[in-house]
């Protein structure tokens, strides 16, 4: 008897009940990505105990929400400083804007990459290029200093180990084996890293002669940053720093195209009208347009034909440039994890992966001489130069018959797949508290400046290789080089540089600013009022912007259960249940809380809830504008609560919901558990 196809093997099989869709909603125990799966390994079985890591019989443990950070426990997560945590978390907050539920798995099989089609913004733009200043800026100012340490002699014995290996080798054209050798040493064996280039805090080694100087920011406060600047917590300054180095390209590209010359500008004095107004690269309203017509031009659309198409050209590759530094980060960021891996991820693998692909260039340099290296390299240029036929039919070839080759061929899905970035790393930490049903604390809040004193120096932290002196520099030098020196900060290279870094707003500049703030204060109070009013009679705009703006010393603080905040204008709070078998999230309004007496209670008829892993898209929303928010920031000099949009999945004869918290003053940390605590696959928008 043949045998022939049969139909119902191909067609699927009918559902019994057409209506009925069968729940879906991912967990974490599906284990759907690797950082699931290490989360929930380092939660039940970790190598090292942190207190997140620790048995309990609470519903969800308060590891020290709201405290100060010498009464919450340390490791949290084992293996990692609470220093170190929360400067990832810092970071995480500035970087996570927007987040989408992706159905296939991941690239890398870790989720929170970047998507292709990530939103622009130039609070983005901006949060990428600090970024990269705190990732490949700092990194290459680090690897400046050691070549300049090493070409300085000033390590004498280091140096002349260096010397004598390199040019041996040189002698016998063993240089490429050679810098194989070192190459894999330095990733396979990290003892090694410390004894080749021995550490030395950034801001203490001068660029130019290799040895001790005195921190631009006049003191040694902090180790891992250009400037030296104190710091209350771990990554403050160098953030601090990234901050300032974007404003300062702001102030720069300002003062530029407003026509700020100060060496050609008269002598002022009392009364005249440049006393009467601000600096312009202060207010930067318009400024460019007025210093070309000042100069007899006529800066207008209609005259100059270029404007239009300039400005679209430029805002139109903003987006790519934004995703290209962000690109570039993420690959520094994994090179970095995957030689000093952070746990709960592996020690070795990803190093020893690292070491491997390298080994062949070991093997190769010893059976290739340095004329077919030159051969084959200018080899390589002309058929790059002149090839473009070739290659252009080649490329089309692969991707008709490969449409995602050059996708499987990015270094996340090759050498460094399943290496995290620093935001991966992030969420896999948050995942090991909520596995655990012990949320991680947010970073504390220290109101008050940093202490202007040197920080600890260990042997952790400066050292020397062998007998030599670290940095060949007594105890006394290195003592009078961290001394604080307040002076020191605002030393320039010249006095041109004063003229040009200096505003100067003069007397009644500085009166018309006091009374512009004044008036425009009055008026904001004014508009929050007006909001109430209009929040009542049913303006969702009003009611989006109600509680915005807390009253001063409002208390702020809770978590990690209940999260103060508003929806549509009412008081009350989001709060986070875990007791049944999937987490929700809900609202209660305040009066509701206020008769059952606790924001505990299963009981508190709340006006929605969502279960976690129904949750598909989040988005941080701010209750005001960019605009509003920095008027209100500036006339009131006080922080704006925002809020967060979540959107559900849709159901059967039930559309997505899009439901949004607004004057959420722990919005981050709501943000923070909500994307860790589910099984979804996240990325970035």
């Amino acid at each position: 008897m043949t045998s022939g196809a049969v139909y119902k093997d191909l067609l699927p099989i009918p559902a019994e009940d057409p209506t009925k869709i069968e729940d879906t909603t991912p967990t974490m125990t599906d284990q759907p990505t690797e950082s699931h799966a290490l989360a929930m390994e380092a939660a039940k079985s970790p190598e090292e105990m942190g207190a997140a890591q620790e048995d309990h019989d609470e519903e969800v443990v308060n590891l020290g929400w709201n405290e100060p950070k010498e009464e919450v426990a340390n490791p949290l997560v084992g293996g990692l400083d609470n220093e170190e945590l929360w400067m990832l978390v810092r970071r995480f907050n500035k970087q996570m804007y927007h987040v989408k539920e992706i159905p296939t798995p991941p690239a890398g099989d870790l989720d929170l990459n970047i998507a292709d089609e990530e939103e622009f913004s130039p609070d983005k733009l901006r949060s990428n290029i600090e970024r990269l200043y705190m990732t490949i800026g700092i990194g290459l100012m680090g690897f400046g200093k050691h070549i300049v340490r090493l070409r300085s002699w000033r390590e004498t014995r280091r140096t002349a180990w260096f010397c004598t290996a390199y040019f041996i080798a040189w002698m016998f054209d063993f240089i490429m084996p050679l810098l194989s050798v070192t190459l894999i040493a330095l990733i396979a064996y990290p003892p090694i890293r410390p004894i080749m280039f021995p550490p030395a805090p950034i801001a203490l080694v001068s660029n130019k002669t290799g040895g001790v100087q005195k921190p631009k920011s006049g003191t040694l406060g902090s180790h891992d940053s250009a400037t030296g600047a104190p710091e209350n917590h771990k990554g403050e300054a160098v953030e601090q720093e990234a901050s300032n180095f974007v404003n300062g390209i702001a102030s720069v590209a300002l003062s530029s195209a407003t026509g700020k010359h100060p060496q050609g500008e008269p002598p002022s004095e009392d009364g005249e009208p440049a006393g009467s107004v601000p600096d312009p690269t202060s207010i930067a309203v318009g400024a460019a347009d007025a210093k070309d017509k000042a100069a007899g031009g006529t800066p207008t659309k209609e005259h100059d034909k270029t404007k239009v198409p300039m400005e679209t050209a430029m805002w139109t590759q903003m987006r790519p440039i934004m995703h290209g530094l962000a690109d570039v980060t993420d690959g520094w960021e994994r090179f970095a994890n995957a030689l000093s891996p952070t746990a709960p991820f592996p020690k070795n693998r990803y190093r020893l992966r690292l070491a491997a692909l390298v080994a062949p260039l070991l093997i190769v340099s010893l059976s290739v001489s340095p004329y077919m290296f030159i051969k084959g390299m200018t080899f390589g240029v002309g058929f790059g130069f002149f090839g473009d036929p070739v290659i252009s039919r080649g490329l089309d070839l692969l991707n008709r018959k490969y449409p995602n080759w050059a996708k499987l061929l990015e270094l996340r899905n090759t050498v460094l797949k399943g290496v995290p970035t620093n935001a991966q790393l992030t969420i896999t930490l948050l995942r090991i508290g909520e596995a655990n049903k012990a949320p991680l604390p947010p970073p504390p809040h220290i109101a008050t400046a940093p202490p202007e004193q040197p920080a600890e120096l260990s042997e952790k932290d400066l050292r020397a290789t062998g007998a030599d002196y670290p940095l060949k520099a007594t105890t006394e030098e290195l003592d009078e080089a961290m001394a604080p020196d307040p002076t020191t900060a605002h030393e320039t290279g010249g006095t041109d540089i004063d003229a040009s870094k200096n505003s100067k707003h003069g007397k009644k500049g500085s009166k018309v600013l006091n009374f512009f703030r004044g008036t425009v204060k009055g008026g904001v109070e004014t508009a929050i009022g007006t909001d109430k009013i209009k929040a009542k009679v049913g303006s969702a705009h009003a009611q989006n912007r109600l509680g915005a703006v807390p009253k001063k010393n409002a208390d702020l603080t809770s978590g990690p259960i209940e999260f103060k905040a508003r929806y549509k204008g009412g008081k009350g709070h989001v709060y986070i249940t875990t007791k049944a078998t999937i987490p929700c999230v809900a609202f209660s309004t305040n009066n509701t809380i206020e008769k059952i007496g606790t924001a505990e209670r299963e009981d508190l008829h709340p006006l929605w809830s969502i279960p976690v892993g129904e949750i598909k898209e989040m988005r941080k929303v701010g209750g005001y504008g960019w605009k509003a928010k920095l008027v209100v920031g500036w006339a009131m000099s006080r922080e704006v609560a925002d809020g967060l949009e979540i959107v559900t999945k849709a159901k059967a004869g039930v559309g997505e919901q899009k439901i949004k918290v607004t004057a959420l003053p722990l919005r981050d940390e709501l943000f923070n558990r909500l994307v860790a605590m589910g099984g979804q696959k996240w990325e970035c928008w």
